[in-house]
């Protein structure tokens, strides 16, 4: 259910976007993330930080688009959110409180290199995707940016996540593995 919820401004992005233009499909980005918010926090009781950290960004950039009618913020926004996972990735590993061990450390057991390396493979997957987004943003037209904004970004952090979940798997002690 948290994952749909995650997903539904995206798919509302897209379909406005089709339906009308960048502006309106940035609009209701802007409502649907504060309302994905609101619903998380309803269901659940807690919102990630990652989910505030976009629900400010697209705020602030989609505000930008639409109040100066440039879409070169909203395409901003993709870039400055992965930049940010990377940099805070990188800090919170640097400080010895890997974020990612914090995430998925109550339920897994690793050695302490294999978080490491889990850490930097995202890091690395962060800033890709951040210097990929400066490409296709200014390089290709529009309709390839939200198509690869929704599909491509959508499909390559799934990939990466099975990837660093088969790796994960690999490296857990065996009677981890049995159950």
């Amino acid at each position: 259910m948290k994952q749909l919820i995650d997903f539904i401004p995206l798919i509302i992005f897209f379909v406005l976007y089709k339906l009308f233009d960048i502006y309106v499909a940035t609009g209701a980005l802007i409502v649907a993330s504060a309302i994905q918010i609101v619903l998380t926090f309803a269901l659940y009781k807690k919102v990630e930080k990652m989910q505030l950290i976009t629900f400010v960004m697209v705020a602030i950039f989609g505000g930008m688009t639409i109040f100066l009618h440039d879409d070169n913020f909203i395409k901003w926004k993709v870039t400055i959110v992965y930049a940010i996972f990377a940099i805070g990735l990188t800090i919170s590993h640097m400080i010895g409180k890997s974020a990612i061990k914090g995430m998925l450390g109550k339920e897994l057991t690793l050695p302490e290199p294999v978080w490491a390396k889990v850490t930097w493979a995202w890091v690395a997957f962060f800033a890709f995707c951040a210097v990929l987004n400066i490409y296709v943003a200014h390089e290709l037209p529009l309709d390839v940016w939200v198509n690869f904004k929704v599909f491509g970004l959508l499909a390559a952090t799934f990939g990466f996540t099975i990837l660093s979940g088969i790796y994960i798997y690999k490296h857990l002690p065996k009677e981890s593995q049995e159950e």
